[in-house]
């Protein structure tokens, strides 16, 4: 019998951050929609899963993948959401139980609000975007099956250990925040199914397509999460020295700007819990992102001797900052730029992977009130009042993970600006958020390079 083995897992993954699947879709909310089954409910396509595991595996990806001349031997599922007791929502779901505590949040997925930045520090034209998001802390369930021809699963268990890198992320804005995964082990399950046994042939026979159906003597799998190889880890411990603003882009019947409020859904105590979005702070790894691009140019600049006021006849700026600069390249990649035709030419993706901030705090916010003086008269400017709702989050404290490919360093001179950028951060010299300014958005911290201690104090 031809692949006479059978290897079967039934993995459940948790998002550790917000997922962003997109369905390539606008609507009336939103520039870019989720993907949802026919329940309204997200879920992630296999394809999806099988393109992040070829790109993973790199130079061996047709052993596991298969190629234009051996098909492959890997079946992968979509992933489907579990309910609040764990068991998965897969095939058409009774409105009722649609209508539960935990489903109910997902009629209305959040949105992330974008801004891009340019090197003056303010918005570019056409750079306004927003974005649905699936709630940190959302379970899935998928299945993965191997063919094979010899009884040896060792090649199925190394594709399986990929699933728990910290470098695998799901679904886009992977370098802005989103998509970051863990594996939940203890609830995964595996099998292995010998064709040849009329009792294993039996059960492979009568298994269920539907996830919701659980297997019967299955073992689990113990996975190991392989090292970080090629990758450099910085570890941030921030605590902000006093207020902080990071902007949803709205106002309410208090404040014409408002920080960003989620909720996310919490499994700490057996069944999920979704944590209310008012005593939650969210610091977006797409502000630090942002920050540190522009201080990054700054301080690669600064190595090369490169000034605004001693650029040679017929240089400008703009040659050096954004995309255009060589340490932004390396580190943040590039979208690129239109040739004579207007197709996009030499995009680049990123080499740093940054995690959202998102946990539960007890933190009130604060209404800051602002008028702007008129200099002459010392009154205020007609139509100049406004007010901004803030954090007071001293005492609080933020781990922030970032991981660099090694590839981006290759430049001696990239390394060293970019750890000036997080010392600048840990300072207090790089604020975050909105109305830094105004004094918000200051962190001091300490900086840890592959858990070794390289600036700051414990």
């Amino acid at each position: 019998m031809k692949n006479q083995y059978r290897f079967l897992a039934r993995i459940i993954i948790e998002a550790k951050t917000p997922l962003n699947i997109g369905s390539g879709n606008k609507g009336i909310k939103s520039d870019s929609l989720v993907l949802r089954d026919l329940n309204g409910l997200p879920f992630i396509p296999g394809t999806t899963i099988a393109g992040l595991l070829r790109h993973t595996l790199g130079k061996d990806e047709d052993k596991y993948m298969g190629s234009q001349q051996i098909g492959s031997p890997l079946i992968i599922t979509e992933a489907k959401m579990l309910d609040c007791d764990g068991s998965v929502l897969d095939g058409i779901i009774p409105q009722e139980k649609l209508n539960s505590e935990l489903l109910a949040h997902f009629r209305q997925l959040p949105i992330r609000q974008h801004a891009k930045i340019g090197h003056r520090g303010a918005t570019l034209k056409g750079g306004k975007f927003d974005e649905e998001i699936v709630l940190k802390g959302t379970r899935f369930c998928f299945e993965m099956e191997m063919l094979s021809e010899k009884d040896d699963d060792a090649k199925f268990k190394e594709l399986l250990d990929t699933l728990t890198s910290d470098t695998f992320r799901i679904g886009s804005g992977s370098r802005s925040g989103f998509g970051e995964i863990e594996v939940v082990d203890s609830q995964c399950q595996y099998k292995k199914v010998d064709l040849e046994d009329p009792e294993q042939r039996k059960w492979y026979l009568k298994k269920s397509s539907s996830l919701c159906e659980e297997w019967q003597d299955a073992e689990s799998i113990g996975l190991k999460k392989p090292s970080s190889k090629g990758w450099t880890t910085y570890t941030l411990q921030l605590k902000p020295v006093d207020f902080m603003l990071f902007g949803s882009g709205f106002g309410n019947d208090k404040a014409d700007m408002t920080f960003v409020r989620e909720s996310f859904v919490d499994w700490s105590g057996g069944t999920a819990q979704v944590k209310d979005r008012e005593q939650v702070i969210l610091i977006p790894a797409s502000s630090v992102k942002g920050a540190l691009s522009h201080r990054l140019a700054f301080h690669y600049n600064k190595i090369k001797g490169i000034f605004a006021d001693t650029l040679a006849a017929g240089e400008k700026i703009e040659a050096f900052v954004g995309n255009n600069n060589g340490a932004v390249k390396a580190v943040f990649g590039s979208e690129g730029e239109k040739d004579a035709g207007g197709k996009i030419q030499n995009k680049k993706r990123g080499n740093v992977l940054i995690s959202d901030i998102i946990q539960e705090a007890s933190v009130s916010p604060k209404i800051l009130n602002h008028v702007s003086i008129d200099r002459f008269t010392g009154g205020a400017i007609d139509g100049a009042l406004f007010s901004e709702e803030t954090l007071y989050a001293k005492g609080q404290s933020f781990e922030l993970k970032l991981l660099v490919n090694n590839s981006a360093f290759e430049d001696k001179d990239v390394k060293t600006a970019f750890e000036d950028a997080l010392k600048d951060l840990c300072s207090g010299m790089l604020p975050l958020g909105g109305g830094v300014n105004r004094g918000n958005g200051c962190f001091e911290g300490i900086i840890k390079r592959n858990g070794e201690l390289i600036y700051g104090n414990n």
